[in-house]
């Protein structure tokens, strides 16, 4: 299968090594310093399941020498969406299948618009991975799953093929019926996490310590949740308690990718997260104070400025 990786970040980085070292022809999409140091030396995985290293590695900036792939991955960050549809357009054929493993919910409806709703179909991932350094991939923890599916819950050939070439490389994989409310799901959640580790610059142990900033992030998960049902999105009743026991589980140090984005001087992912979150909110006459706050504090930081 000729896969298309668009963003060889940690998320692209790390499932489409796994692909290729499994035999999958994959191709990568990087730029800079990362493009370079893949095109000289390979790219490299580092993480508790198993390093991995394609060596070499096919790797460029131009999506034209890639030309049309069955499988068109994306994982770039929210705010270069747009110009993501655009770039992507030689390696999307007849029969190419586009997937973005995007955070956010609007993701599928820009691929849609730009090619064709019967060639997008949506998928997510739960993993902790960034680039250490140019050419190499760190995945921290043991989490490490993806999910993809037809947005009418078929079971495609397509999406069985490539739930097989994941599963071939001992990827945690699932052909979700209700990708839609997989992908909610997530989002519930890493709206709310994202919004507030940001916003008080602490990681997830002291916020959920702390009665006014637990109620707080309660609060954001139970304002996306309601923006949800609104939109009829069928997630499951318990999914606000699950997302809090889940909380509790985590490390108490562990920040958002988007506080490290933040602390960077990068740019937010927030007008697609906690924005898209109060914006929906105001469509539906659904109050969102929470997610509101987040936005108001970090407003002077989204195209990106040092955080102090």
């Amino acid at each position: 299968m000729k896969i298309a990786i668009f963003g060889t970040g940690g998320v692209g980085g790390y499932f489409g090594a796994r692909l290729a070292q499994a035999g999958e022809d994959v191709h990568f999409v990087a730029r800079g310093r990362h493009l370079d140091a893949i095109r000289n030396a390979g790219l490299r995985i580092e993480s508790p399941l198993g390093g991995a290293a394609v060596d070499p590695a096919q790797v460029t900036d131009d999506p034209a020498r890639i030309g049309p792939a069955d499988v068109a991955m994306v994982a770039v960050k929210l705010y270069d969406t747009g110009d993501a549809a655009r770039a992507m357009v030689p390696l999307v054929g007849p029969e190419t299948m586009v997937v973005s493993f995007q955070n956010g919910v609007t993701s599928g409806d820009v691929f849609s618009r730009a090619f064709g709703g019967d060639r997008v179909i949506g998928g997510s991932t739960s993993i902790a991975a960034v680039i250490k350094e140019p050419g190499v991939i760190a995945h921290t923890g043991t989490m490490a799953s993806i999910a993809f599916g037809e947005w009418d819950g078929r079971s495609t050939p397509r999406a069985r093929a490539l739930l097989e070439a994941f599963e071939k490389a001992d990827v945690d994989a699932t052909l979700a019926e209700d990708i839609d409310a997989v992908i909610w799901s997530k989002f519930v959640f890493l709206a709310a996490f994202s919004g507030i580790t940001s916003m008080f610059r602490l990681p997830m142990g002291p916020i959920l310590d702390d009665p006014e900033k637990r109620a707080m992030f309660q609060g954001a998960l139970e304002e996306t949740f309601a923006v949800a049902a609104a939109k009829g999105v069928g997630l499951e009743d318990g999914l606000v308690a699950k997302r809090m026991e889940f909380s509790a589980g985590l490390p108490a140090k562990m920040y958002s990718s988007m506080y490290h984005d933040l602390m960077a001087g990068k740019r937010l992912e927030l007008p697609w997260l906690s924005g898209a979150v109060a914006g929906m909110g105001r469509e539906f006459g659904i109050e969102t104070p929470n997610h509101e706050a987040f936005v108001d504090a970090l407003a002077a930081h989204i195209e990106g400025a040092p955080a102090k």
